[in-house]
């Protein structure tokens, strides 16, 4: 149930769970379903308060790192709120030893794989499928015959709820042993001799009213930078906590390299269809992912990456195409476009270059009742109550795409969050975030343009037109990286306290009722959302929990 009495004292809890996202509830509801008692503590309300919201604000630069009001979402649901609902898991090279990545998963793929269909179903996307022929015997037999350096059988999927409250309403409605407090803040930690975490200090998110909570098993699950902010907090009290001051402790940050910098020209337009949105037989959305085999990425050294074809620029009014400026416009209203997609994606959607909103609406009156006809049917779709479509792949008759790339970056000492002299209203520490990517990995992403080009011209599928000079590529990818939804490796998981924060059961080394439930336990980024995948290792948590009471 959801308790917004915040200033009585809580009922008595096995595990008192911080965050309510989706891998908060994810967790908070399998331990239900164990048997045991749980408290989630969330510092937001059922809707989003702005007030509450300024609490996460940060010190950012804007060209490498996203406004905190689209990385963070203090509400019930947290941020799958903002989610686009992306789900597909992180691959078996990326448990792999990769020595030029640089650092070492204490897991290996199947410890995670093992959670792979719980995982799908807590965040209700399909199946745990994540790669298939595309079932079109000419088109099968053209990429087979491509060769074994790419492949065009990855498969992502979309959830068809992507708000963790809904999915897991029933249990929030219905179970007495699941209660939610809402509008309380984390502030801090009582720590015995022992290194157990006797209590947390609370405080109202809006009042500020103070309450001390004592906790058995406590688990972080505020999001990747909000839980290493909590404990970077924590360890002003003592400096050697969690590795201390030179560990990797809020180190490590990562995210993804998102970007365009070639088109694809597909040779035949059953090449290009292949890769739209389309519900399987598990009733969720898929699309295909272009990625490099593992044996490719591990003879040429290369970071994991996936590719797939996109519409052209739909803020360049010269595509002369009546959807895509109905697009555009729909999209430059703001609050109308984040009621169909995420503001991330909504953002990615602007460039300095676009073209001027009159050029865009004498596009659509060149054929108005074709944007209207899809405009409706594409609404239709992105609001039905089973599936939901995730995205718009308008079919260009020239067989001419955009060539979208999600790369993995290398874990970085230098990429990092600091506490600042500022505090909150609560008086916890801000944060000054310096998201940093290298030219590395720059580098690896233009080599898998290279290796890409040379699969699909060598087959007769496509070719690649680069965008920029050679001389100017690397530079256009690293100008197009900017990041903070994944918030990745912050507060990794590793053999041992020097390596990591936690152990490869998500326990902290230093405390051993204290555990952490974010993306920020993985230690590296590879080409896939990391949402998924640290449900999957949510769950394995709870089970971890269950066994020990």
């Amino acid at each position: 149930m959801i308790d917004q009495n915040r200033h009585a004292p809580p009922p008595q809890c096995d595990v008192c769970v911080v965050g309510s996202g989706p891998v908060g509830l994810a967790l908070a509801t399998r331990l239900v379903e164990r048997g045991l008692r749980v408290l989630v503590l969330e510092s937001g309300d059922v809707g989003i308060e702005p007030s509450i919201q300024a609490l996460a604000d940060a010190d950012i630069d804007p060209n490498a790192h996203d406004d905190m009001s689209i990385v963070t979402s203090r509400q019930l649901g947290g941020t799958s709120n903002l989610w686009g609902a992306r789900a597909l898991p992180f691959d078996p090279i990326d448990f792999e030893d990769r020595d030029w990545v640089g650092v070492r998963w204490p897991i290996r793929y199947d410890d995670m794989a093992a959670y792979l269909p719980a995982a799908v179903k807590v965040t209700a996307s399909g199946a745990p499928i994540y790669e298939e022929p595309f079932g079109d015997d000419h088109v099968d037999r053209v990429f087979a015959a491509a060769g074994p350096k790419f492949s065009a059988y990855a498969l992502e999927r979309w959830a068809n709820e992507q708000r963790a409250q809904v999915i897991h309403q029933e249990a929030i409605r219905d179970n007495p042993n699941l209660v939610i407090r809402t509008g309380v803040t984390v502030v801090g930690f009582h720590f015995a001799e022992n290194g157990r975490v006797e209590a947390v200090d609370v405080r109202g998110s809006k009042d500020g009213a103070a309450m001390t909570l004592p906790v058995r098993e406590l688990v972080l699950a505020a999001g990747g930078i909000e839980t290493a902010r909590l404990l970077l907090a924590a360890q002003l009290q003592a400096p050697d906590r969690f590795g201390g001051k030179e560990g990797p402790l809020g180190r490590y940050y990562q995210g993804h390299l998102v970007g365009e910098v070639a088109d694809i020209h597909f040779a035949k337009p059953e090449f290009a269809r292949v890769f739209d949105f389309r519900v399987d037989r598990y009733g969720s959305y898929v699309r295909r992912r272009i990625v490099a085999t593992p044996e490719t990425q591990r003879a040429e050294r290369l970071l994991n990456c996936a590719f797939w074809p996109v519409v052209p620029k739909i803020g360049h009014a010269g595509h002369r195409s009546a959807i895509l400026s109905m697009i555009y416009l729909t999209m430059k209203m703001g609050p109308v476009a984040r009621l169909i997609v995420a503001e991330k994606i909504r953002q990615m959607n602007f460039t300095p270059e676009d073209s001027s909103i009159t050029a865009h609406i004498v596009n659509m009156m060149r054929d108005a009742p074709a944007a209207g006809r899809f405009g409706i049917g594409f609404l239709a779709k992105r609001f039905d109550k089973k599936t939901r479509l995730p995205g718009v792949f308008v079919r260009n008759p020239s067989g001419r795409y955009g060539l979208s790339y999600h790369s993995e970056q290398l874990p970085n000492p230098l990429s990092r969050l600091k506490l600042t002299d500022r505090k909150d209203r609560l008086g916890l520490p801000r944060l000054a975030i310096d998201l940093r990517f290298l030219p590395e990995d720059a580098a690896s992403t233009l080599r898998q343009h290279a290796l890409l080009d040379e699969w699909l011209r060598a087959s007769g599928i496509a070719v690649l037109h680069h965008r920029y000079s050679e001389t100017e590529r690397t530079s256009a990818i690293l100008h197009q990286a900017r990041h903070g939804t994944h918030q990745i490796g912050l507060t990794r998981m590793g053999s041992t306290r020097r390596e990591g924060v936690v152990d490869r059961n998500c326990t902290t080394f230093d405390c051993p009722n204290l555990h952490l439930a974010t993306t920020g336990v993985l230690p590296t980024s590879g080409q896939a959302n990391p949402t998924l995948t640290s449900v999957a290792l949510a769950l394995r948590l709870a089970d971890k929990l269950s066994q020990n009471q």
